[in-house]
């Protein structure tokens, strides 16, 4: 169904539409129409106009070991005029991967170098679709990779492994 920005069918304004009865631009993944549905919802009930917020909503394919990404690829990071740092990294040798035997895992994050902030990250890892979280939460609430960095947490963990990762 085609819908405005506030989920309000175009053709009908009784009705209003989420998820895969949208065409929205969100994903189709069920946490966006959980989202989507929650802003219909909201929009109803109080008359309001609110649009959903799709910046920073990660994808994961839970194969072994997992992938996942979130925001931009370079090449449309570059193609928006982003001064990029990519900072890639091989992290199949890694202890915390290691120490589960997995032998195949990789890091690409690309940086905004003007504001030091993510605007995207792609893993190829055993519970990289976990850590692709916290990618998305920078992301969302615009954190710097300094903030991300001064985070300690648990070892030996892939979340320890973030601050070496960017």
């Amino acid at each position: 169904m085609d819908v405005a920005g506030h989920l309000q069918s175009t053709t009908n304004s009784a009705v209003y539409a989420a998820g895969d009865a949208a065409d929205t631009p969100g994903m189709a993944l069920t946490p966006v129409a959980v989202f989507e549905g929650k802003v219909a919802a909201s929009n109803m009930l109080k008359g309001t106009t609110t649009v959903p917020d799709y910046d920073g909503v990660p994808t994961a394919v839970f194969t072994i070991p997992e992938l996942a990404r979130v925001g931009l690829l370079e090449e449309d990071a570059r193609a928006q005029g982003i001064d990029l740092d990519v900072r890639y990294s091989d992290t199949s040798g890694w202890y915390s991967n290691y120490r589960i035997g997995e032998t195949i895992a990789a890091v690409k994050i690309l940086v905004n170098k003007t504001t030091n902030t993510i605007v995207g990250a792609h893993m190829f890892g055993p519970e990289y679709g976990e850590l692709i979280n916290f990618c998305a939460l920078a992301m969302k609430l615009d954190l710097t990779t300094r903030q991300l960095k001064s985070m300690t947490a648990a070892y030996p963990t892939v979340t320890a492994d973030l601050g070496s990762m960017l």
